[in-house]
């Protein structure tokens, strides 16, 4: 280091001691031990999905309540309306997750985290409220709160998938991430829980039926505002986490900031801006439009993207298809059904109360054994394996079911086979792609593009939800016989679970690897001072 004129002329020593300080501060988070602070992150981006859960797939018995009190005692609404309720959500979530997953890497994750969840709460709180008008029908109005639902539960996919995975140990990062997901089953079974509950609380007004569907109307407004309780709790939690250290680091740019948030996150300290720090700012990749196009352009980098968003296609074509119409799938089967005369109360309860036993044996059956078995093996068999597994089991399971499913049907013996199968495809989904395709995108690109990359890869997840869901709507009522076509429909679900097999072989395996490994960017060199001055500072 020489002085002229007064100024120090900073060598390229200090480049190197900034890169590399870069370097020793993520390693330290790589290297983190498991702690409280974990926890905290997992119970935080945990309660939003057990609340994006619950208000996906309640829809599917309060459709069938919504066909009892506005389409004239029928068991659904009438096709269209069906399939508005249902497709709505997974709209909104398609535009939720584009717009949050962006925003997320231009504003930051700490700016975006807990937005999501009030809109989440509004909506919900709204939805429960509806009341139709002279020239609005109750579908529609359900449809537009739960489309901006859907938009709130979409900018929590990549937000908690990211900040979850910035925030976690390489060596536990995908069980940590597989318990925030895992969070889902919770959700799903709670919704069933609730169901059965405010059913059996109701259960003389609706069997004596003297109210014109008065207590059905209560029941499903009941299920439905039940389902902001969670997000209140979690709301302040969200709003007081701390920035992930890497958008501070590698998107803010401040090096010195993110070291501090690091030591006080492995010293469980509380979080403070630096005012000193955040005047020292780097030179990193920034993200722009022609950075995004070099960056997504080059095959290595894009066949990652196209794995991750074919595979979540792939997979949310049956397990919303599935998914959002268990109750109609129970009921068609014979399942869920009632002894007692058609159009009776009677007949009315025990449709309604068995199809939210059906719900929690599928959910005790199939979804939630499945996120755990994931938990269990996700860090030392991998991310592909897992992938690989699923899909093809998938495969296997919904060509049986498919192309089996009228022999099944003609006896109780095969009408319990297929349940098994159905518990056994919830399984598969679970312990296979549908945790994989939250966790890969997550951890397999840069920074900078992380939260937007994960956005578009669960995008395209929800419009395979929506292809799915049109599909089934249009299939199941020709002819004039409900679910003829369900057969087809299966045989359908397994021609996408192959195309799974394929995109998988797209991403890489990123157990024990850190997320800077992972992004395909060489990472010595990546930072650099932005002036001589500033890297004076710094070293």
């Amino acid at each position: 280091m020489s002085i002229m004129d007064g100024k120090e002329i900073v060598s390229s020593d200090s480049q190197m001691d900034l890169d590399e300080r870069r370097r020793a501060a993520l390693a330290e988070i790589d290297n983190a031990k498991f702690s409280s602070f974990h926890v905290k992150i997992c119970a935080v981006a945990g309660v939003g999905f057990f609340t994006d859960a619950y208000d996906i797939f309640s829809i599917s018995i309060v459709a069938t309540m919504l066909g009892y009190v506005y389409n004239k005692g029928q068991t659904s609404l009438g096709t269209n309306q069906d399939l508005g309720v249902k497709v709505a959500t997974p709209l909104g979530n398609l535009v939720g997750q584009l717009l949050f997953g962006w925003l997320a890497d231009v504003l930051g994750r700490k700016k975006m985290y807990g937005i999501e969840l009030m809109v989440i709460i509004f909506s919900t709180f709204a939805q429960a409220l509806s009341a139709q008008g002279p020239g609005l029908t109750m579908t529609g109005v359900i449809v537009v709160w739960r489309f901006l639902l859907g938009v709130g539960i979409g900018g929590d996919y990549p937000l908690s998938s990211v900040i979850s995975s910035e925030f976690a140990s390489t060596r536990i990062r995908g069980r940590l991430m597989t318990a925030v997901f895992a969070f889902q089953g919770w959700g799903n079974l709670a919704s069933a829980i609730v169901s059965i509950i405010c059913i059996a609380a109701f259960k003389n007004q609706i069997v004596n039926d003297t109210d014109k569907f008065r207590a059905i109307d209560i029941v499903w407004r009941l299920i439905t505002g039940i389902g902001i309780i969670p997000a209140i709790v979690a709301l302040y939690f969200r709003l007081t986490i701390p920035e992930t250290p890497r958008f501070t680091m590698d998107v803010d740019r401040n090096v010195l900031q993110a070291a501090e948030d690091i030591e006080n996150v492995l010293a469980h300290r509380d979080f403070y801006v630096d005012e000193q720090a955040a005047t020292v700012k780097i030179e990193a990749p920034k993200a722009t439009r022609s950075d995004f196009i070099a960056h997504f352009g080059q095959w290595k980098n894009f066949k990652v993207l196209f794995g991750t968003a074919w595979s979540w296609f792939a997979l949310d074509i049956a397990f919303y298809g599935l998914g959002l119409n268990t109750s109609s799938i129970l009921q068609t089967i014979g399942f869920a059904g009632s002894h007692a005369a058609s159009g009776t109360g009677q007949n009315r309860y025990d449709t309604l109360h068995n199809v939210a036993v059906g719900n929690i044996i599928l959910a005790f059956g199939g979804l939630i054994p499945g996120y755990w078995a994931t938990f269990l093996f996700i860090d030392t068999w991998g991310r592909k394996p897992i992938q690989f597994m699923g899909f093809t089991m998938l495969t296997m399971i919904f060509i049986v079911m498919g192309f089996g499913y009228g022999a099944m049907q003609k006896t109780s013996s095969g009408q319990k086979a297929f349940v098994f199968l159905y518990c056994l495809a919830n399984f598969f989904q679970n312990f296979g792609p549908n945790t994989t395709t939250f966790i890969v995108p997550g951890e397999a690109f840069p920074t900078r593009y992380r939260s937007t990359a994960h956005g578009i890869s669960a995008a395209s997840g929800k419009l395979g939800a929506v292809i799915a869901q049109v599909g089934f709507a249009r299939l199941q009522n020709l002819s004039g016989v409900k679910y003829k076509f369900l057969d087809h429909i299966l045989e359908i679900f397994a021609f996408f679970m192959l195309t799974g097999i394929f995109s998988t072989i797209l991403i890489p395996e990123t157990k024990g690897k850190t997320l800077e490994e992972l992004s395909n960017e060489d990472q010595h060199g990546f930072v650099h001072a932005k002036n001589k001055i500033d890297a004076l500072e710094i070293a």
